[in-house]
């Protein structure tokens, strides 16, 4: 499973690529708003490390950018995200998980510029994407177990849909709004090709109780232990 990076911060993207090795980007309105940066402005730094990295490519480092929310016709949705899909071959274009944007994203994909339809809340949202060659389809978690739903089934029946039509591998199954650990173990197991979540719950993975214990267990016989 890949792990995508939830974030437009440049510092984060880049301690999470050295840190954990992440595979990939992904920003929305929110995360740009965040960064402090005007939107072309901090997308364009991304695009360039990207290029100091030597990761030019979506293939090797796909990086989803969000068109403007404002727009809800298919026409509008497709000239802006040609402009921002001519910025870094990076780039993949996020459109939401409506009728104008699987339409949009549908005449993208046969353009070679490749999609993420987002803002999926259902297996039923989930098909057309992959109908369409959407390289990429981005169910959310975190919302909607917020609102007290189990997300368990509601990805493992998107896998499953994947898995008997022949679309599994083809259009990537990316779970967004990740907010914990378990969320990403639940991902893990149902067999999500991807999971994007920000820095803080990648670095809370790497904590447990019984790790800081043991640290400490070792730690005190290290001490108690003649080294010369």
């Amino acid at each position: 499973m890949k792990y995508f990076l939830d974030s437009a911060k440049l510092d984060e993207i880049q301690l999470a690529y050295n840190t954990f090795g992440i595979d990939g980007v992904t920003t929305n309105p929110r995360h740009i708003m965040l960064s402090g940066k005007p939107f072309l402005t901090a997308i364009q730094g991304i695009a360039d490390w990207i290029k100091s990295e030597g990761l030019d490519g979506y293939e090797r480092f796909p990086v989803s950018v969000e068109i403007n929310p404002h727009l809800d016709e298919a026409e509008a949705m497709l000239a802006e995200a040609r402009k921002i899909a001519s910025i870094s071959p990076n780039f993949v274009i996020k459109i939401p998980a409506t009728e104008a944007g699987v339409t949009a994203a549908r005449k993208l994909e046969a353009e070679g510029i490749r999609t993420n339809v987002t803002l999926v809340f259902s297996p039923a949202q989930a098909i057309l994407p992959a109908k369409n060659h959407s390289l990429f389809v981005s169910p959310f978690i975190g919302w909607k177990e917020a609102n007290g739903e189990d997300c368990k089934t509601y990805i493992q029946n998107i896998v499953d849909i994947y898995k008997n039509y022949g679309f599994y591998g083809k259009t990537q199954i990316i779970c967004a709004a990740i907010r914990t650990p378990k969320q990403i173990v639940d991902c893990a197991v149902a067999g999500a090709d991807i999971i994007t979540t920000g820095l803080a719950v990648y670095q809370d993975t790497m904590k447990h109780a019984y790790t800081n214990q043991g640290i400490g267990t070792f730690i005190d016989a290290w001490d108690h232990t003649i080294t010369e």
